[in-house]
């Protein structure tokens, strides 16, 4: 292989592959970045056999071959080169790429490119397109509210579900649910699938560009890709039954309140910083008189308290949540003003944008003594 490309374009393509490199494997080979070069492209791949990213960068191909350089380091080399262009030389005899920008040259041992499980598009006649902002937002309103708990699998991921023209986006911890809705063009295909949220995290991050743009899904049983631009992902699936996310929703609210969300979100997180008692980081909330006062206590550090000016409709209401669960949903809503609504102290409670119905957020509250 003999190749030469811009810096910024390889440094960008490793960053994009590097979190499909293994960490923890008694394959030395999926610790490495795999390389090929032809028809005046630079193709990068890695893959954990979890997830696996390809991105396709364009280069002067002076040879075409392929080779696997240690990810750990290539990745540092690259990220600290000098200069513009890079130059890329590998020998069959050394068994070595030989890695040149400007006054500085590395030599890094190669890996048998041919032990490396070369990532393949998706057979399957089951596709969809979406709009990158569409597929973000989605992610972006839900994947936060998915559990860490690797005993419980099924609630690290989020719910995928595709009918008619909607698509609908899914994500609990048993104890919030978050879900969001959007309408989709010409789909012909109706199916559902948990995707760990790792990799929808990870797929939000790449997706960055300022103009709308295409995102092909495939979806195979135990699999699904993401291909845009130039990044191919492909990923397992979550097998299990997701629970009906459909039964935990309030039919109705006997209370409901309109906030300023700015002023609340500040509130809430000033209030949170003493928020402690037991396992639980608890806030608790008085909706009544036309105001929130929101109340934490820390028996081992002190008291906070402030108070809100909101529009309420609806019988008083006292109640209290673990204060993440507030903050999370805070940080991830952009709008001037929230509706909150409430049943009784024990019952779940809905938090969402005023002017935006097709998001919706759950979450229970903390029974307090």
């Amino acid at each position: 292989m003999n190749i030469t490309c811009k810096k910024d374009a390889l440094q960008q393509a490793v960053q994009t592959v590097q979190k499909a490199i293994a960490s923890k494997t008694p394959m030395p080979i999926l610790t490495g970045i795999y390389l090929a070069a032809r028809a005046g492209r630079l193709e990068l791949q890695a893959t954990d056999y979890e997830i696996g990213i390809s991105c396709v960068i364009d280069a002067e191909v002076h040879e075409e071959g392929k080779t696997v350089l240690s990810g750990r380091y290539f990745q540092e080399m690259v990220r600290k080169l000098p200069g513009d262009s890079v130059n890329l030389v590998s020998s069959e005899d050394t068994k070595t790429m030989t890695i040149t920008a400007g006054p500085a040259q590395f030599n890094l041992l190669n890996l048998p490119a041919e032990e490396f499980p070369v990532l393949k598009p998706l057979q399957t006649d089951t596709t969809m397109t979406v709009k990158d902002n569409v597929l973000k937002e989605l992610i972006k309103r839900t994947v936060f509210a998915c559990s860490t708990d690797e005993a419980r699998p099924i609630f690290t991921g989020a719910l995928l579900e595709v009918s008619e023209d909607k698509v609908t986006m899914v994500a609990t911890n048993t104890h919030r649910l978050s879900i969001k809705h959007d309408k989709l063009d010409q789909v012909t295909a109706s199916f559902k699938m948990i995707i760990p949220g790792k990799i929808l995290t990870e797929l939000a991050r790449l997706l960055v560009d300022d103009i709308p743009t295409d995102v092909t899904l495939s979806y195979r049983h135990n699999q699904v890709s993401f291909a845009f631009n130039d990044v191919y992902i492909i990923s397992r699936l979550i097998e299990g039954q997701f629970p009906d996310y459909n039964r935990v929703i309030p039919e109705s609210f006997a209370t409901h309140a309109q906030l300023p969300a700015d002023a609340f979100q500040s509130a809430v997180e000033r209030v949170s910083l003493l928020a402690k008692d037991g396992d639980y980081n608890v806030i608790k909330m008085s909706f009544k008189d036309g105001e929130v006062v929101i109340t934490s206590n820390n028996p081992d550090v002190g008291k906070a308290y402030e108070a809100v000016a909101i529009k309420l409709e609806g019988s008083d209401v006292e109640i209290a949540f673990n204060a993440r669960y507030v903050t999370d949903i805070l940080k991830n809503v952009d709008c001037d003003t929230l509706l909150f609504s409430l049943n009784t102290p024990l019952s779940a409670a809905s938090i969402r944008p005023l002017d935006d119905t097709s998001y919706d957020y759950i979450v229970t509250p903390v029974r307090t003594n």
